[in-house]
């Protein structure tokens, strides 16, 4: 079977190569695989590009000037891997996932166990404390999923770890360019479940990754207002056109409209959160 791993990186040379290799070591256990791999460099001025080209020669690296982002930087690898060859599976990956050693064996292991090889299956995180950090979600309750043993069913999920064989590939397509940043995992697994292809959570724990919950500047009230503006349409900001094309898409005109006109009110009255006690954490 033909694997793709794709990955976008900026800026995290020691990670991105620790990644890498922890890659390398996992995919030893899973001898029936033929991969490779597919690393957009987007803009990196810490010597990325150089130290996994002379590290890992086999790595198929595209550049890129700095502005794709995450989804458009998974986007463009997917892109790269699609137009070179028809691979049976693609992976997505972050490169500040630490898989385990049997992450792929785990992986590939469950999707042989699932009934309906059509599907999606998303590996499950966690943190150094063991708490569930990336993985899937339920819809009604919009919680992350807890690993009980056994493969699980969830609407949509994180992008950190990700199987996607090629017969959802060729009817659901790639991630939706429109997304700069964030949203494009989540808006995958939502497209997909229209199509009826359902998604799932591996077994248990493939490997070990930090949340990134914070509080960002857009809406932190220790930051003046021309501070939080400045960053409020930036990509790494809450980006409420693209937030309501998702949400549009997905849950309606009415819920659309009404978070943009939330999300510009928290631009203007962050306290108010915080007076609600709901700027403790800020989730993707």
């Amino acid at each position: 079977m033909k694997l793709a791993i794709l990955l976008t990186c900026y800026n995290r040379k020691q990670q991105t190569l620790s990644c890498l290799k922890r890659i390398y070591s996992a995919l030893e256990k899973v001898s029936y695989l033929d991969f490779e791999f597919y690393l957009v460099d987007d803009g990196s001025t810490d010597g990325t590009f150089d130290a996994v080209s002379s590290t890992f020669s086999d790595v198929n690296i595209i550049k890129s000037s700095g502005c794709l982002y995450w989804n458009r930087g998974m986007r463009l690898a997917w892109e790269n891997a699609s137009g070179d060859k028809d691979f049976d599976f693609y992976v997505w990956l972050n490169d500040d996932v630490e898989l385990h050693n049997d992450s792929f064996e785990i992986l590939f292991n469950d999707y042989k166990e699932l009934k309906n090889k059509k599907s999606i299956l998303c590996g499950l995180c966690e943190s150094k404390d063991h708490r569930i950090t990336y993985g899937g979600y339920l819809l009604e309750s919009r919680q992350r999923i807890i690993s009980n043993g056994k493969t699980q069913e969830c609407d949509y999920f994180n992008g950190n770890f990700v199987l996607i064989p090629r017969s959802v590939f060729l009817e659901v397509g790639m991630l939706d360019k429109i997304f700069h940043h964030s949203k494009g995992d989540f808006d995958y697994g939502l497209r997909a479940k229209k199509y009826g292809i359902k998604s799932y959570v591996t077994s248990c724990i493939v490997g070990c990754c930090e949340r990134h919950d914070f509080l960002p500047i857009w809406c932190n009230t220790k930051c003046n207002f021309f501070k939080r503006f400045s960053f409020f349409y930036t990509p790494l900001g809450p980006e409420p056109f693209q937030n309501f094309i998702f949400e549009k898409r997905h849950f309606g005109l009415f819920l659309a409209i009404f978070h943009i006109f939330t999300i510009h009110l928290r631009l203007l009255f962050p306290w108010l959160w915080k007076l609600l006690g709901k700027d403790i954490k800020y989730l993707k």
